[in-house]
């Protein structure tokens, strides 16, 4: 287009160009792109990125260790978007910024759809990539055969997620979110319910306790023996009217079981004499864990979700990086080693409410996380994969200069000559028509966190959106997460990489076999013996098979 060679502060009222003086300043004093002009630049650049991936050789050790990060809702856009935001946070143009995620060697394309519905909430998903299967929305840890609120087609129709896989076959497991440990995604892990919706036993219909089913909360402590648990709903966990240690004056934050249950007390009592389990709510007793001697530990930062990252108090609330930290450290004392759901949950929330400031601070604080889980472990055993459940309808638009604030407006104008921002929502509760016209934003500051980005069509909260999402993968057997595959694939490449589930035939293969060897009379004997004894051993496993 014509209008990207025109003087960067020029003006014309009566088409859609207008400059922006403020960033064209920045632009012309403080942007050195000179390197990037010379063809030899990017020529190198290309060269070192081949030759890594001429060097890259799969890795196919069973994986002692999986470390899943899941960041709910954190499309591409909102990846792409994380990744600019994250460099211009440090002082960079930000578009060549290196995200941890994008150092991870494999990458595929997960569909996200649920049985019932073109684009899936985040029960459906979570059903899928953690238990196998896909399912009807609203539901967790139940196939499609259950139905959304209707008990009686819960029962027979459970399904077990690789969470409960990984401790069956004696590794640690445990959960890590920035919401409450009761929300869709940790759900799955080990909860059945046909209504994600069910927290706590006050959350069900009388028809549904009649029936049977009993609220997620429960099957929290009851389910699966977890060894870490770390996130918000401590009222979902205490008798009704139980005031909370935080916030002792505000009755939303109460406990609201009605059946008198106190889960907290009940889970610390159900250990086992000689094991540490410990509870916490605040930081100073979290930081006071010590993950040598712990063996249990459950951490409830809030009645529900847990703060966003930019108003989270670091003195009273530890960040994504520091629970991934500490709950690595008390999972890999396992010799069994471990399976840990991380989850970047409040991602998703941020987008629900328009609010790309907050959406992306929480994705960049997502890929510190992920950083200091590389940090912990042993990329040769174990298995680490990221990847969003499902996306939302943000959108990157309107041509803006290289480096300027992904938070801020296009150089393009509308033809309604009133500028616009370069991430905006298809819908949420964004949109503002007064008088027939969009609200004039030029003097509104764009990149202040409580900003609500303009939507094109008014709902009170954004819906997701259906694309594919990305899943990255490095270590042991992360090959298999490459091109394009259902989302519920992903539990059973992850299942098959470590040897638990249903499916062990990575640990039965045996060892690759070792180049032979010639003797001084080029006999080779020692390739004979080995030749005679792989054949042994392949009658040996046939046999046993049959048997």
């Amino acid at each position: 287009s014509n209008w990207l060679s025109r003087p960067a502060c020029a003006e014309r009222r009566g088409s859609v160009w207008t400059g922006n003086p403020e960033k064209v300043l920045v632009l012309s004093a403080f942007l050195d792109l000179t390197p990037e002009k010379d063809p030899e630049f990017w020529r190198s650049q290309a060269r070192s990125s081949l030759q890594s991936a001429l060097d890259r050789q799969p890795n196919t050790n069973v994986a002692k260790n999986i470390v899943f990060f899941l960041g709910d809702g954190m499309g591409i856009t909102t990846y792409t978007a994380a990744r600019i935001l994250k460099g211009q946070l440090q002082n960079q143009t930000g578009e060549e910024t290196v995200m941890t995620m994008d150092t991870f060697p494999y990458v595929g394309l997960a569909k996200t759809y649920s049985v019932d519905f073109t684009i899936p909430d985040s029960a459906a998903t979570a059903t899928a990539y953690l238990c196998g299967v896909k399912t009807n929305m609203n539901i967790v840890g139940v196939s499609a055969a259950g139905r959304n609120t209707v008990c009686n087609t819960q029962s027979g129709n459970e399904v077990t997620s690789i969470l409960k896989w990984a401790k069956d076959a004696g590794k640690s497991v445990g959960i890590v979110t920035t919401t409450r440990v009761q929300h869709a995604t940790p759900a799955a892990a080990y909860a059945h319910s046909v209504s994600r919706s069910w927290y706590s036993d006050a959350d069900l219909p009388d028809s549904a306790k009649t029936d049977g089913c009993t609220d997620i909360a429960s099957q929290l402590i009851k389910n699966i023996d977890i060894d870490v648990i770390i996130g918000g709903g401590r009222k979902y966990m205490t008798p009704k009217g139980t005031q909370d240690p935080e916030y002792p004056w505000d009755y939303s934050s109460r406990g609201q079981r009605t059946d008198g249950r106190d889960l907290i007390k009940e889970w610390q009592s159900s250990k086992m004499a000689g094991k540490v389990a410990n509870y916490v709510w605040d930081k100073t007793n979290f930081d006071a864990v010590d993950p040598e001697t712990t063996d249990y530990l459950m951490a409830l930062f809030e009645p529900g979700d847990l703060q966003f990252e930019e108003d989270r108090e670091p003195s009273m609330e530890p960040s994504i990086v520091e629970t991934t930290e500490k709950a690595i450290r008390i999972l890999r004392k396992n010799p069994n080693g471990f399976f840990l759901l991380v989850e970047g949950g409040r991602i998703d929330q941020a987008h629900h409410d328009g609010r790309a400031y907050m959406a992306l601070h929480e994705t960049v604080a997502f890929d510190y996380a992920i950083e200091k889980a590389l940090e912990l472990t042993d990329e040769k055993e174990t298995l680490t994969v990221v990847m969003a459940d499902h996306s939302h309808p943000l959108t990157f638009n309107g041509f803006p200069f290289r480096g300027q604030s992904i938070l801020g407006k296009s150089p393009l104008w509308a033809t309604d000559l009133l500028p616009f921002t370069t991430l905006m929502y298809g819908n949420g509760p964004g949109h503002k028509i007064v008088n027939g016209k969009r609200p004039d934003i030029r003097n509104v500051t764009t990149d202040a966190k409580d900003y609500v980005q303009l939507s094109a069509a008014p709902l009170q909260s954004t819906t997701h959106s259906g694309e594919d999402v990305a899943v990255l993968a490095r270590g042991p057997m992360a090959h298999l997460l490459q091109g394009v595959f259902e989302q519920n694939y992903v539990a059973h490449a992850m299942g098959y990489a470590a040897c638990v589930g249903a499916d062990l035939r990575h640990c039965q293969t045996p060892p690759a076999s070792q180049p032979t060897t010639t003797d001084t009379n080029g006999a080779g004997t020692a390739g004979v013996s080995a030749t005679l004894l792989g054949s042994l051993v392949s009658v040996m496993l046939t046999f046993t098979l049959l048997v």
